[in-house]
Formats: C-alpha cells, structure tokens, sequence
C-alpha cells in the first residue's frame, strides 16, 4: 500500500513539475517579447523582425477562425466537384443514406440528403424550382442564410420557383419567383427529407428531390439537364485541411468571390498573409513557415475553443454533459454590438447550413441537436473505453430521433466498419420495461448488451454525438425529461 502511495505521489509530482515548466515557458515566450531592445525607441533589426514575424503567425491564426464559415462551404465544393462533377445543375442526393465513407462534417446518416452548390458569378441570375414537401436551406458562402425553403419556407411546402441574384446585379427583376439577393456569388443548396418511418424506404423522398430543376434564368427556354449523382457509399473528401494547403484554398476563395464591406479589416490581415483580390498568392519560404505553424495553431485553438468548455452557457441542463452546438439567438452571430466569433468557430469547427428555424424554439416542428463529447466523469469520450447511455422514455420527437457518432479529428462520421455510425428511433432497438434504452458505445460489444442497441467506437480515435430530435415536444423544452450521461463500464 505505501509502495503504491509512493507512486501516485511520484506520478503527481511529475505533472505538477511538467505544468510548472509549461507554465514557466509560457512566461519565459512573454518576457522574452517583452524584453526585446528598443533603443531610443526603435527596434532594433532582430528586434523588429522577430515581432514581425509574431504578428504574422498571430494573424494567421485569427484568419483561420475568422474564415471558418467560407472555408467549409468553399472545401465542401471543391471536394463534390472533384468527385460528382461541377456546375449548377449538379444536385449529389446520397439516396441509400449518408455512410462514413463520404468525409462530410457532422452529417446525420438517418436522412436523405441532396447537396449543391450555385455559381452567380458563371451563371448569373439562378432560378431553382422547388419541388413541394421539401425541407431545405440557401445558404451564402459565408454562411449567412438567404432563406429556408419548403415547409418553413415563403412557398409553404408546396413547391414554387426561387430566383437567386448575385451581389452585383442591377436592375429590374422578373415578377413570380420568390427572389433573394445573395452577398456572395456562391450560393449552397441543402435538402432533407425523411424516410418512412416504419419501412426505411427513402424511394419517395428521392424521386421529390429529382424533381428539382436549377438553371441560369438566361436559359429557362432551354435549361440544361439535371445530374442526380447517388453520393451514397461515395468517398468524397469534403472538409477543409488543417495544414498550409487551408490558405491556398482561402486564396482561391478571396479571387473567386465578391468583396463584403463587413469584413473589410480581415482582409486587411489577409493582405498582411500574402492573400489579396486581384494579386497572385506567391508567399516566400518564409512566409509558407509562417503560415504553416499558423494554419495548425489556429486549427488547434478553434478545437481547444470547441471542446475545453471556454464557450460560455452552452449547456442544455447544468447537471448532464449535453451541449448546445448553436447558442445564438441571430444565425448571423451578431449580438446588439458585435458579431459572437468565438460562437461561429464553435459551429463551424464541426458543423456546416445555418438557418433562422435551427435556432427556434418550436414545439413540434423543427429539430434540436444536443451535442456531447465527455462522459459523466467529465472526461473526453474514448475510443478505447466502454460505454453506456440511458435514455428516458418517451423521448420527446414527435417524428423521430437519432444519435450519430463522429470522428473528433474532422467532425465527419465515424468509420467504425459499421453500415452506419448511428442509432436511434428507426433502428430495431430493445427497450426496458420503463419505455427507456440503454445504448452502449465501445470498441467490442459488451457483455450482456444486444447488438442492436451497440455502436462500434475505434480505439485511438476520440468521438462525440448529435443527439437529433425531429419535432422536439414540449418535455424537451420545459427541461423535465432529459438524456443521462455516458457511463463507462469498464
């Protein structure tokens, strides 16, 4: 027993000494700024070039978050196009679900997806005929919603025709569409639907979203035919990078899109970076290394802001370890005197759409997405560890619900060699006598748990879950029923 006292007091020691000397560095890298001559005031040329270099590493750091919202729509193009093929009359619909082998963030693999993505500046004023009971979103490139479309859109879910005007369009405009000027060229297209609930069968919501039509209102006498590539099954890569190549995207987004007065200073950063409209990106090696180490720092920061609890009052019940992915009132992240940036990386570091109905509190209509990433002990979820996780019934969806696993490396689904990285309401789930189920989350399915209420979690690589709940009802809302936490077994 003193043996074992001895070593736990030894291990302690040593993680007091290492923090201690962290903590010491961190001190030592502000005293050594601090100390940098200036004699009579003026730096001197090391002086000078080691701020420099600072201030730039700094900058570049804040332009990864900054750029987050346009970089995941921007990655999220390249990626389809490379893969399905480009142009505006490309509509992916993942129509047998969305699987792990599409690198897409925080997709929910219980609904039929369809994806696009428009091009103003190519094809000028756009015209999309919505096909009726569609639930979907038109998002700019900068995240910023143009409308919801559908049920909760200006066509009520019976179909109508939106026309899509780019930021330099003048002029008169066509009377009987629903018409929306976009502040970016690039305009994203999103649709959801449902399967059967008691089938599965996704051939209905298909065959709507086919029905679609998206053409430059310049050729509506003639359009060009749609594509409905199946993205099912499809390993596209669509996130953004995490190393140096994350600013030559930026680059090639900056050239390509219209210039907004709103985030005119950041581009005075970027310009500072290299990164500027109208002029070639051609940094030096000494810039690449710069850009380089900030790349990777400002991955990690906007990581450290998503999963170290900085962001403030996000949780949904103070005693459980769900949170609140979008805890903003406006889905633009403007507060009455500034825009909530630590919110939007906190977003967009793991997810992608954005529209006004995702942040309503709606009684049954719309969704509501708990989000975890730590077990009941406080502690990161592991892919090497054994979970179980409680869920009172009933739960409170009126359509259904549904938790998805994903991979904390790049927030797409977790490839666990599973069909798919999720459970929920539609799967053929055992309940306890009380209406609740116990799920269980670990690399091999525990004893005793039946397989249809186990997902496959892989060792070394962390994961966290959205917890969906379509048409969330009033229990949800009033805070008297709610999900237990992840326990470990073992």
């Amino acid at each position: 027993m003193k043996k074992r006292l001895n070593i736990v007091l030894a291990f302690m020691m040593a993680l007091a000494t290492q923090a201690g000397m962290q903590a010491h560095a961190a001190e030592d890298r502000w005293k050594a700024l601090q100390a940098l001559p200036f004699p009579e005031s003026y730096p001197t040329p090391e002086a000078a070039e080691r701020l420099n270099d600072e201030m730039l590493f700094h900058r570049a750091t804040q332009v990864v978050g900054w750029s987050l919202p346009a970089m995941t729509l921007w990655y999220m193009k390249k990626g389809s196009e490379a893969h399905f093929g480009a142009g505006s009359n490309v509509l992916v619909i993942w129509k047998d679900r969305l699987s792990a082998e599409t690198i897409v963030s925080t997709p929910n693999s219980d609904v039929i997806y369809a994806m696009g993505y428009i091009d103003l500046k190519k094809d000028g004023p756009t015209v999309i005929e919505v096909p009726p009971k569609q639930q979907g979103i038109l998002d700019d490139f900068w995240h910023r919603p143009l409308t919801d479309v559908g049920f909760v859109g200006p066509d009520k879910g019976e179909g109508g025709k939106y026309l899509l005007l780019p930021p330099d369009h003048e002029g008169e405009t066509p009377q009987g569409y629903h018409t929306f000027k976009s502040k970016t060229y690039n305009v994203f297209v999103f649709w959801r639907a449902f399967r059967d609930k008691k089938t599965g069968d996704a051939s209905e919501a298909v065959a709507l979203m086919e029905k679609t039509k998206i053409y430059p209102l310049a050729r509506k006498d003639n359009p060009p035919p749609m594509k409905f590539p199946n993205g099912s099954g499809q390993p596209a890569n669509m996130v953004y990078p995490r190393d140096y190549t994350y600013f030559e995207g930026l680059a090639e987004f900056v050239q390509e899109e219209a210039v907004d007065s709103e985030d005119w200073s950041m581009r005075g950063l970027m310009a500072s970076l290299g990164i500027e409209k109208g002029k070639p990106f051609e940094p030096d090696d000494r810039m690449k290394e710069i850009l380089s180490a900030g790349a990777e720092v400002g991955m990690k920061m906007a990581e450290s802001l998503r999963f170290s609890d900085y962001l403030p009052d996000t949780k949904y019940w103070p005693d459980r370890q769900w949170h609140n992915v979008l805890n903003v009132l406006d889905v633009e992240f403007k507060t009455d005197s500034y825009i909530n940036v630590d919110a939007r990386i906190g977003m967009f570091m793991i997810g992608y759409s954005i529209s006004p109905a995702m942040v309503m509190n709606m009684v049954g209509k719309g969704s509501k997405y708990p989000f975890a990433y730590r077990d009941a002990d406080g502690d990161y979820l592991s892919g090497g560890k054994t979970y179980k996780l409680n869920i009172p019934g009933p739960v409170p969806a009126a359509n259904f619900w549904s938790i998805t696993l994903y991979d904390a490396s790049n927030a797409s689904g977790l490839q666990n060699g599973q069909p798919f990285p999720s459970i929920g309401s539609l799967d053929q789930l055992k309940y306890n006598d009380d209406g609740s189920v116990d799920l269980f989350f670990g690399p091999e399915l525990p004893k005793g748990a039946l397989e249809s209420n186990w997902r496959r979690t892989v060792p070394g690589k962390g994961w966290f879950v959205l917890f969906r709940l379509y048409s969330p009802e009033q229990p949800f809302f009033d805070g008297s029923w709610k999900p237990g936490d992840f326990e470990k077994i073992n």
